[in-house]
């Protein structure tokens, strides 16, 4: 029998545990365990654990129970929110308002998320219908407060996820002036995987009288994932290897440097029969959204990423993480690995190395604290089959190039051209500002957000386009 508490002895509303029930989720992640019942009492709250250890649901829970029952619609104020959850990036701000809004609807609150690169219209009508629950990027949020369109002055608790990589961002600046904006006397909850880039000084300043919660040591990896260094003699290897890696019948998630890099691969991938989906900064935020929901729901195995997905994407299950091109620094290293082995599963990490980057990887998984042992690799080795798995059927790519009548190009070169200006508006930051404040819809503001009978909309497929309907819009939460 478990040791661990359940919800309902660590105090969550039965409305709470009930929804979670639904969910398959019987109980709670140590974080959870140990966070709770300080975060349910009213107390600030310091918590620190390594991605993929549950976080989203040990601030989404005392959000809910915060709220639950102190509102109705009637006392719900236009432009000023109760609750407000500040994220870094656009992908993990609509990730947390998908765990949120299940445990929000029993009580009737409503959520909303804001974020740059796509039109401020939706989110305007949004705060001035009244929410209860802001999930934010911080300068659209700072947008907004400046138009005067939102107040903080009501907010009741405040959670800064992520901060870390707030700080990375270069977002703390903005994080101040926005929990300053909040009333001092508010709950706070901050959860970080270090303290360090000045996320300590935002503590110090904003939290009071807090409860530090470490569930493991900063930094530290997930005890069941297992890092592996394949090495490679030249671009030829490389490219062989990383195909047969991508081959598996299993969720995986394939890293690169660079933008190009990512939708190359992409479309390389899917020409040679398996299916690929790209996320980087020069695809619109539809498109963006329209490959993550794609992956999320099973349509396509295989991801190809630039480090905008590095923090933004948890989807469960994800087999095997693919570091195509080494990270810069140990950080990204272990964000990047942290999409597999989530959720207490086991999952495996690949570096592939090139002989000039050996020193550079030694260095890299040694402020990591990695240890692993770099192994000569090819294509047919036992490794990579081990590796791989069952290898799923070769699917055969679906490709339009016909032109429209007025000589405007469709299908694959639209999406081409579409995602080429989406990149020109918000470039590789995942919080952008909005490119124009005139109020017109962004381009794909305002589709629906999955098929109902409506023509299937047009899938960016590494560049190319799938017609897909079944999971375009679906979201992936993750615990």
């Amino acid at each position: 029998m478990s040791s661990t508490p359940s919800f309902s002895a660590l105090g969550v509303p039965s409305r709470i545990v009930s929804v979670l029930a639904e969910q398959g989720i019987a109980e709670p992640f140590p974080i959870q365990a140990d966070t709770l019942a300080d975060t349910l009492s009213g107390r600030d709250v310091l918590g620190r654990g390594k991605t993929g250890s549950g976080k989203t649901l040990a601030f989404a829970i005392p959000v809910i129970a915060r709220l639950a029952g102190a509102l109705s619609g009637g006392s719900r104020r236009a432009g000023h929110p109760t609750a407000l959850i500040l994220a870094p990036t656009r992908e993990l701000a609509t990730q947390i308002a998908a765990v949120i809004e299940p445990l929000a609807a029993p009580y009737g609150l409503k959520t909303t998320t804001i974020f740059g690169g796509v039109s401020q219209s939706r989110q305007v009508a949004a705060l001035k219908s009244g929410v209860d629950i802001v999930v934010a990027c911080p300068g659209r949020l700072e947008d907004l407060m400046k138009q005067r369109f939102v107040s903080l002055d009501a907010v009741e608790i405040t959670v800064i996820d992520e901060a870390d990589h707030m700080a990375d961002l270069g977002f703390l600046p903005a994080v101040t002036r926005i929990l300053a904006a909040t009333p001092s006397g508010g709950q706070r909850l901050l959860f970080s995987a270090t303290l360090d880039n000045g996320v300590d000084k935002l503590v110090g300043r904003f939290l009071h009288n807090q409860v530090l919660h470490s569930v493991d040591e900063a930094n530290s990896p997930v005890a069941a994932m297992t890092h592996h260094i394949l090495e490679v003699t030249g671009t030829d290897g490389k490219r062989d290897l990383v195909h047969k890696l991508a081959s598996g019948s299993g969720r995986r998630v394939l890293f690169l440097r660079t933008k190009h890099a990512a939708k190359k691969l992409a479309r390389q991938l899917t020409d040679s029969g398996i299916p690929a989906v790209d996320l980087h900064g020069n695809l619109s935020q539809a498109a963006r959204d329209r490959n993550l929901a794609a992956f999320g729901a099973g349509e396509v195995r295989v991801l190809v990423a630039t480090d905008v997905a590095a923090r933004g994407v948890h989807v469960d299950d994800v087999d095997l993480v693919v570091h195509v091109d080494p990270p810069m620094e140990h950080k990204s290293y272990l964000h990047r690995s942290g999409r597999t082995a989530r959720a207490g599963k086991a999952g495996d990490v690949v570096t592939v190395v090139l002989p000039e980057q050996r020193s550079d990887v030694r260095a890299l998984l040694r402020k990591a604290a990695i240890t692993a042992i770099p192994v000569a690799a090819s294509a047919a080795g036992e490794t990579i089959a081990q590796l791989v798995g069952v290898v799923a059927a070769h699917v055969t790519p679906s490709i339009r190039t016909e032109q429209a009548p007025s000589g405007r190009s469709t299908g694959a070169n639209a999406e081409r051209n579409r995602a080429r200006r989406g990149g020109q508006r918000t470039g590789e930051r995942t919080d952008a500002r909005p490119a124009r404040g005139d109020g017109r819809p962004a381009r794909g503001e305002g589709r629906p957000a999955r098929g109902n009978g409506a023509p299937a909309k047009p899938l960016a497929v590494g560049g190319l386009v799938r017609m897909s309907q079944a999971g375009a819009g679906r979201r992936s939460g993750g615990r």
